[in-house]
């Protein structure tokens, strides 16, 4: 599993034109899943966003979580994370799982995410044409791989 993670002041996502999530301050989560993830790669990646020290506390250090903020989390499901572009120049996606392995592991990454919290975070739709605009705050972007847990 990989996920591009970003603090932003604010972030939404538009679907045919129309805003189906937005949040304010918090963390825009980019979401590719692989085959190979397991419950316990969620638990792990879950664990590790939701406490990341990202936020400025009072001194300016960046040492406070999304939940110390009491901030947001856009979830969005982003299989090209998985490109490979070993040869050629048009990526190959094959490592990135199918829709039916991929959705029930994204719907369990909601579910964990939401309970880490303490409330519903906010999402994509898995597989739509999305439009996600961010206000990246820093700029913060953390990019981390469950299969390396960097």
């Amino acid at each position: 599993m990989r996920a591009v993670i970003q603090r932003v002041s604010k972030a939404c996502v538009t679907i045919e034109g129309k805003i189906h999530s937005q949040i304010g301050n918090g963390l825009l989560v980019l979401l590719g899943i692989e085959d190979a993830d397991t419950n316990e790669d969620i638990e792990w990646l879950c664990t590790k966003i939701v406490n990341l020290r990202i936020f400025d506390d009072a001194a300016g250090v960046m040492n406070e979580s999304v939940i110390d903020k009491n901030g947001e989390i856009l979830l969005v499901s982003q299989f090209t994370l998985h490109a490979s572009t070993k040869k050629g120049n048009r990526p190959s996606y094959s490592k990135a799982s199918k829709p039916g392995i991929a959705i029930p592991v994204y719907e369990k990454v909601i579910r964990q995410l939401s309970s880490d919290m303490g409330k519903q975070i906010k999402t994509g739709i898995f597989g739509a044409d999305m439009k996600v605009e961010l206000l990246n705050d820093g700029p913060v972007t953390i990019v981390i791989d469950t299969k390396k847990k960097e």
